[in-house]
């Protein structure tokens, strides 16, 4: 192998190693504790919540080698001699965490286990009026279709 390509996989290996340690610390947050809060007791009762986690991430890199088919430019060309290489485009990777708010509250009392739903009043609302909007636009766009 050439000094060259020894360069672009080292730089490959090093990012792929930068990329994994990222997600690791991005999964590592989403364990049980940090969708489960402590529980609360009081008397006896006890509530525990439950939350939303969102784990996203994504990676990417570009490599590319080998031999060409054309003859390198004339000025520069010695007989024969064919373009080769190869080239390392770098990487990338990019991730994010969002530990939100409760969905849904456990609770556990004398009657047994009940879970019950955080109901969140403003994602409602804007789907509803979202929806609403969407049908509106598409009822629009009907009536200029059909001519009327």
């Amino acid at each position: 192998m050439s000094d060259e390509t020894d360069k672009v996989l080292d730089s490959v290996i090093k990012s792929q190693a930068q990329n994994l340690e990222l997600m690791e610390k991005l999964f590592a947050v989403a364990q049980p504790g940090a969708v489960y809060g402590e529980p609360v007791a009081s008397g006896e009762y006890t509530v525990i919540t439950a939350s939303e986690i969102l784990v996203a991430a994504g990676s990417g890199y570009g490599v590319g080698g080998g031999t060409g088919g054309e003859t390198l430019e004339e000025e520069t060309a010695v007989e024969g001699e064919e373009d080769e290489g190869t080239g390392f485009g770098g990487g990338g990777a990019g991730g994010g965490v969002s530990v939100g708010r409760p969905v849904a509250t456990i609770n556990i009392g004398p009657n047994g286990v009940q879970v019950q739903p955080v109901v969140d009043v403003t994602k409602i609302g804007l789907a509803f009026f979202t929806t609403i909007g969407a049908m509106l636009m598409m009822l629009s766009r009907m009536r200029r279709a059909s001519g009327g």
